[in-house]
């Protein structure tokens, strides 16, 4: 975000017709846009905000088809070919964006490196030889390793060549300019809030004006309208990320994740006067939960333990959303329609997925069907795979949906609420979400998520009200930051209550 412009495309101020309109900005969303203009059709893409500016624009940009330790994972579930397809699938995607990233001339500082995947204990030495074996016949180039490029040392590593890190900015700003070159267009400040599944379809915006089109994406990372029953399958995540130069000759060359520390990712990028940024992301947490500043030191103790002197210029907050078999959901909405699609549950490996949706959902929807389609698909449902995880789910969000209602109050009364902090008041029997900024002014709205009805919580290291449920994220004056949500919190006068 500090390294490229701001964007400014224009908001949707009349009535439209199209053939495709794609909701959201972030990388799905882009390159579907993208691959869809590029095969012909007429497309409009709608952004709540700015493109390129949610999660996409805070993502660390890992271009890689090791996605920690998934292989075992979708052959144990799926099958041995079913992991083929997922490697596969993943590998064409990082090299779509290296032939396009070369055809359009893009600089998004794209460097080829090899993605590990580690354990430093020799307790996680036999899942690690359990994923070199599924990756390998997945046909992966994967090996196993006693030595990294890491300054600490490791009890082995699962190694796959030739990947990539990159800056998705760049790379998705260029996507969007040259999109708006071949016809397309692109509105932002946009919220959609509807969607008539009709013949045609009909998206419905904030401002009440209408896109017409034959066919919808629905591509805004959890998707704000819920068909498929798909935010029962689905648990949100929330990581850290910290960031620092490094020299040069320090950088470990490569990109490495592990399972351990409550997740500890390491990759670095360019940086100014010759240096590299280092990037460390972990402590992954479920929105609403409590103890975020605790998360940010830990985290940052950890980076400056492994990297000693690295001085942390940056810090930052990402969120991505888990299926319950853990592979993402591309393909038609549900089983009902054949105009509507849906990208979403990434799994925290949106820049390669992100890329792999455009491709997947453009080629479904001008008539073809690539090899990889069924084991994306998220009409599929296998209560084998799925049941322990979505009963896990939905357990946890009942116990919210629940509990947080028969809590008489998180905090007494406003009075018990200090500078720069928030709490849920009980306050003429509803529950009130409010906040006192630094100057004592409160600021109060309702505590009742507007997508099921959730009560949300304070994230103080942010400064923001989060659903635990199913991940919907709010301002301090109920404004939307983050979906399924799709309308603000309603504002409460506390002077009045």
């Amino acid at each position: 975000m500090d390294t490229t412009a701001a964007t400014s495309y224009p908001a949707l101020t009349g009535d439209i017709e199209t053939d495709v309109v794609v909701v959201g900005g972030g990388i799905a969303g882009l390159c579907t846009a993208w691959e869809l203009t590029e095969a012909g059709q007429r497309v409009v893409l709608v952004e709540a905000d700015r493109i390129a500016a949610g999660v996409t624009g805070y993502t660390t940009a890992k271009l890689s088809v090791l996605h920690t330790l998934i292989y075992a994972r979708v052959r144990d579930s799926f099958g041995p070919e079913a992991a083929r397809l997922y490697g596969e699938s993943q590998q064409q995607a990082v090299e779509r964006v290296a032939a396009v990233a070369s055809r359009l001339d893009i600089d998004c500082e794209l460097e080829r490196v090899p993605a590990y995947t580690y354990s430093e204990s020799p307790d996680g030495l036999d899942a690690i030889r359990d994923e070199v074996a599924a990756a390998t016949e997945a046909g992966l180039a994967a090996s196993l390793v006693t030595e990294t490029g890491l300054p600490f040392p490791v009890a082995g590593a699962i190694r796959v060549e030739n990947q990539a890190q990159f800056h998705p900015r760049k790379y998705l700003l260029a996507l969007a300019e040259d999109l708006a070159a071949r016809g397309g267009q692109i509105f932002e400040r946009t919220r959609a809030t509807g969607l008539d599944e009709g013949d045609p379809c009909t998206v419905t915006t904030e401002a009440g004006h209408t896109i017409t089109a034959r066919q919808v994406v629905i591509a805004t990372h959890y998707p704000v309208f819920d068909r498929g029953l798909l935010f029962a399958r689905m648990e949100p995540r929330r990581e850290l990320v910290v960031a620092g130069p490094i020299p040069a000759e320090l950088d470990p060359q490569g990109v490495f994740i592990t399972t351990e520390h409550n997740t500890r990712s390491v990759r670095t990028a360019p940086y100014r006067d010759g240096q590299r940024l280092l990037i460390v992301t972990g402590e992954h947490f479920t929105p609403g939960t409590d103890g975020v500043v605790e998360h940010w030191e830990k985290l940052t103790a950890w980076a400056q333990d492994r990297f000693p002197g690295t001085p942390i210029e940056y810090r930052w907050a990402t969120q991505d959303n888990t299926s319950a078999d853990k592979v993402p959901f591309i393909g038609r909405f549900h089983p009902g329609t054949s105009r509507v699609y849906v990208a979403t549950g990434f799994g925290g490996w949106g820049m390669s997925t992100g890329v792999l949706a455009g491709q997947l959902l453009a080629a479904l929807i001008t008539g073809t069907e690539p090899p990889w389609t069924r084991l994306y698909d998220p009409r599929r449902l296998n209560l084998a795979r799925e049941a322990g995880s979505m009963l896990k789910l939905q357990a946890k969000v009942a116990g919210h949906f629940v509990g947080d209602r028969l809590r008489p109050s998180h905090v007494d009364s406003v009075d018990d609420i200090g500078p720069d902090a928030g709490a849920v008041v009980r306050i003429g029997g509803r529950h009130c979400a409010v906040y006192r900024d630094d100057a004592g002014g409160l600021h109060a709205v309702s505590a009742r998520c507007t997508h099921l009805g959730c009560i949300v919580h304070f994230n103080d290291a942010e400064t923001a009200w989060e659903c635990p449920c199913h991940g919907s994220r709010f301002g301090i004056d109920g404004s939307v930051i983050q979906g399924p949500a799709n309308t603000p919190l309603s504002q409460v006068d506390v002077a009045r209550s």
